[in-house]
């Protein structure tokens, strides 16, 4: 009886086969451990507004500003039942009609646990802050008809940290656009008008 080893060809097939079914496992392992701890994007909620001023600025400047001071609160929710996440590097201003009308703020940087909820209360202000002259026009008109749509950015990165993993660091540019009721004149708290709706990309 032939006692010799099987020819080379067999034995690399059987190594190709091998690492085939090996590569496939692996494959399926990365798939349902995806599937498993894939987090969502955090989830942002306007609270509450206050503005204390926003009027033309009083200040000599020979372009176009307004006055401005006001704070927002607001709620960020980790939906993930199964990761941290981390936020750094975050910033806030306020825009109406897509023109800034306030200087940035820096927020500070956060960690939630899972299913955790941090509240924010980012200050804005300046006395001199150059816009357009339509956007200062219709600024000041909406405000005498007591109704203002102004929109909240937040920009800054965000790490996911399913246990046992951690994600590298992607951006985050969250939207919340609002409508405020503000009387000319009058300063502190506002009525927020409807649902703000907070939009998150990526």
């Amino acid at each position: 009886m032939d006692k010799k080893g099987a020819p080379p060809s067999t034995n690399f097939k059987l190594l190709c086969s091998a690492i085939s079914i090996l590569l496939i496992l692996a494959g399926i392992t990365a798939l349902v451990l995806y599937l498993v701890y894939r987090p969502s994007r955090p989830h942002f909620t306007v609270l509450g507004a206050a503005i204390y001023r926003l009027t033309k600025s009083t200040s000599p400047v020979p372009a176009v500003a307004i006055s401005t001071n006001m704070q927002f609160t607001v709620a960020i929710r980790n939906p993930n039942s199964r990761a941290a996440v981390q936020l750094d590097r975050l910033c806030a201003y306020v825009s109406y009609r897509d023109q800034p009308i306030t200087p940035p703020s820096s927020l500070p940087s956060l960690y939630e646990e899972a299913e955790g909820t941090v509240v924010v209360s980012p200050v804005f202000g300046a006395d001199i802050v150059p816009v357009s002259a339509e956007v200062e026009a219709e600024l000041m008109n909406d405000e005498g008809y007591g109704v203002v749509a102004l929109r909240l950015v937040i920009t800054g990165r965000v790490r996911y940290r399913p246990r046992p993993f951690k994600s590298g660091w992607v951006g985050i540019y969250v939207k919340c656009d609002l409508l405020v009721g503000l009387k000319k004149g009058a300063s502190g708290q506002v009525m927020l008008l409807g649902q703000p709706n907070c939009v998150v990309d990526p």
